[in-house]
């Protein structure tokens, strides 16, 4: 008889994206991201991070000040570093599992790609106009919106 405590689809690719967001150096937002195919393939992963060549020891991570000396005109989002990461082929019916709901840049960027559903773990800006704009557009484009429900198992990294 076959395991039957075995992980879910959801809870693999959404353990994936939590997992990637560990790689992020923002010490305020770890973002992460795991685009899969419909036939369940993962075809990329990111978090969200400086520019590939920006030194992040150099850059700025503060989330106020001059616009200029805040992370906010440099970082990549994990949405966006996941599609440009992915090697090769069309990202058209994928699916995205992401840590936290797209902003609206990142919504245009899984919009044109052809992705089809965005599966997210927390939506904690929902109020602000830029998740509103990207909900406006994924209605408008038939992107499908499904908020991940834990399902309380807990999975260890150990040595």
């Amino acid at each position: 008889m076959k395991r039957q405590d075995y992980l879910s689809w959801d809870e693999y690719f959404m353990g994936i994206a939590l997992l990637s967001a560990g790689r992020s150096k923002d010490n305020n937002t770890q973002v992460g991201a795991c685009i899969v195919s419909d036939e369940n393939k993962i075809l990329s992963v990111g978090y969200n991070g400086m520019p590939t060549g920006c030194n992040d020891d150099e850059m700025p991570w503060e989330r106020e000040g001059a616009f200029l000396d805040t992370k906010y005109p440099y970082v990549c989002h994990a949405e966006l570093n996941a599609i440009l990461n992915r090697s090769t082929g069309s990202l058209k019916n994928a699916r995205i599992y992401v840590s936290l709901f797209p902003c609206n840049e990142c919504a245009k960027a899984i919009i044109q790609t052809g992705i089809k559903e965005v599966v997210y773990w927390e939506d904690k800006y929902a109020d602000t106009d830029g998740v509103k704009a990207s909900k406006m557009m994924f209605g408008l484009s038939g992107v499908k919106l499904r908020q991940y429900v834990p399902t309380g198992r807990k999975v260890e990294l150990s040595v």
